[in-house]
């Protein structure tokens, strides 16, 4: 059942195409509308790191050293989870039309809606490189280490699909899944590491980056990408198992729910 799904998908022609289209229209709706276009994307994750930097840094003084680049690639990362989940709970619904009128495999259209959001994270992850590399005073530099972020966004890519494939099949049957999702997600900020110090998070959750797969997928890309040491392959192999559990059930949910998507919808 779940493997035709994928077999359908990629029994089809001209996918990589179709998709590649799709994203970049996708990507063009959500930033070309807006007046400030794609620099909103580079300057949302600056205004953010320049609230909590002053409140954990400059009020609460954490003392964590680099904290800008800290942050920034915590909140990075972050904000790719969430807007590939909040933003994909309602798309069975929005983007109806497509499956319905155009026979496309609806895994296509989550697909393509986080390779969107791929392409803003690319733009962010750049501006974070120049700004690590030339800006951040206490900078070590890049190294070979840092090519450890591929497979790292490739986990937080397939942990995101997994769960908008579950939020938004679930949404066909319950609507409220979007204001859960909401609230889960604010919790979820809180209790990931993304502005507090490493040792205070481990102190006051003993072993919780090993529950929280966004927790372990900012750890280990901070020590790649700043501390240039290899990831924590024991952390990193669990955060992977989630991803996988995550999409297998969203695959099943697909099968079963999905299906019925139009109708119910």
């Amino acid at each position: 059942m779940i493997a035709s799904i994928v077999k359908d998908w990629i029994n089809r022609s001209n996918k990589l195409e179709r998709l590649w289209l799709l994203a970049k229209i996708e990507f063009k709706l959500r930033y070309y509308e807006n007046k400030l276009g794609l620099l909103w994307a580079l300057i949302k994750p600056l205004m953010d790191i320049a609230i909590y930097y002053t409140v954990f840094q400059v009020i609460l003084k954490q003392g964590v050293p680099a904290f800008a680049s800290y942050l920034f690639i915590g909140l990075i990362l972050w904000n790719f989870f969430v807007e590939s989940t909040t933003g994909t709970v309602q798309i069975l619904h929005v983007k109806k039309y497509l499956y319905e009128y155009s026979n496309m495999n609806k895994l296509e259209i989550y697909l393509s809606t986080i390779v969107s959001n791929s392409i803003g994270f690319f733009f962010n992850f750049l501006m974070f490189l120049l700004f690590y590399s030339l800006i951040e005073k206490q900078s070590t530099g890049l190294s070979f280490q840092n090519f450890w972020i591929i497979p790292l966004f490739v986990n937080l890519f397939l942990l995101a699909l997994g769960m908008s494939l579950i939020l938004s099949n679930i949404y066909i049957v319950a609507k409220d899944i979007h204001q859960i999702w909401t609230v889960f997600v604010s919790m979820l900020f809180f209790l990931s590491p993304i502005f507090y110090k490493l040792n205070t998070f481990k102190e006051a959750l003993p072993s919780f980056e090993y529950a929280n797969p966004i927790a372990g997928i900012i750890i280990n890309a901070r020590k790649v990408m700043m501390e240039h040491t290899r990831p924590g392959f024991k952390l990193m192999a669990f955060d992977f198992i989630y991803a996988l559990i995550l999409l297998l059930i969203g695959l099943m949910l697909l099968n079963r729910l999905g299906s019925k998507a139009a109708e119910k919808l």
